[in-house]
């Protein structure tokens, strides 16, 4: 069966302390005056494109952003993208391993995951000068390579992903324990479902997962989101399957099986009856 094709971060000779598990390029330098055009993919790696200034546009797991100025783009390792970068743009890669970022210390794994799930976000004035000035800093360090710079790295990281919380609870209005409570748990639903969705597709079982009940499940992500927890697994299931249909060439009944259904006659209604379309005929229409 084939695999979504996968990148990983690029090992240079200039970083064999990293071994290919963190990397941050200025965004001017690796375009070289030329736009930037990458074809569906996936990556085994945390992915933040940040741009000062910017335009193009950029598919994540197939909803599309418009890019420009200030914009702020993270991917988990998974997800799947496309991405047109013009000449002209300014800003910074960033990419990690999981591990490179994962200490003893559980908080920045929390960290990780509060942020994992902020796809994109726009920030004006101080906000962006704020974050550009902590990803300067993490340059000058990734360059130079002195003594303890991986953790001055990894320190300033958790400082930029604690301002990307806090400007997002800043917009949603997230301050009172129960909100916040009810957006961690919702969080740690949508990073299980990332995960199990090919196994688990019961709300009980993700219930079960959380330690709480369906009916606490069903009211965060109602409160949240709008939405049932049946529904945000059938997002979930579908999602893989464009995923799978758009980005390798495997056959539907394939497909099926990799998601989990002995019966490709059953997936192939489930798939129509969430997108209007055949899987076939979504993949004729859309690759």
């Amino acid at each position: 069966m084939a695999n979504i094709p996968i990148r990983h971060i690029q090992q240079t000779q200039k970083e064999p302390d990293l071994s290919g598990s963190f990397s941050i390029r200025n965004i001017k330098a690796l375009l070289n005056d030329e736009d930037m055009i990458q074809e569906l993919h996936r990556h085994d790696f945390y992915y933040i494109l940040i741009l000062e200034k910017g335009s193009g546009s950029h598919e994540i797991d197939f909803t599309n952003y418009e890019i420009y100025d200030h914009s702020i783009f993270l991917m988990r390792p998974g997800q799947v993208h496309q991405l047109t970068l013009k000449f002209g743009s300014t800003g910074y890669l960033v990419q990690f391993k999981t591990d490179f970022f994962y200490t003893q210390n559980k908080l920045s794994q929390e960290l990780l995951r509060k942020v994992s799930h902020i796809n994109f976000c726009n920030l004006e004035g101080d906000g962006f000068k704020k974050m550009d000035a902590i990803l300067a800093y993490i340059l000058k360090e990734y360059n130079e390579k002195l003594e303890g710079y991986q953790e001055v790295i990894k320190s300033n990281l958790s400082i930029f992903f604690i301002e990307l919380v806090r400007r997002r609870q800043n917009k949603k209005n997230t301050s009172n324990d129960n909100n916040q409570y009810a957006q961690e748990q919702l969080e740690k639903f949508l990073e299980l479902l990332e995960i199990n969705i090919t196994t688990n597709k019961q709300v009980t079982q993700y219930a079960d997962m959380l330690n709480i009940s369906t009916y606490q499940l069903n009211a965060i992500t109602k409160t949240s989101l709008n939405k049932t927890p049946s529904e945000l697994i059938n997002e979930h299931i579908i999602l893989e399957s464009k995923r799978q249909l758009l980005a390798t060439s495997n056959q539907v009944n394939q497909i099926a099986d990799h998601l989990g259904y002995d019966d490709i006659s059953y997936f192939i209604r489930f798939f129509k009856k969430h997108t209007d379309f055949t899987p076939e005929a979504f993949r004729n229409n859309f690759k």
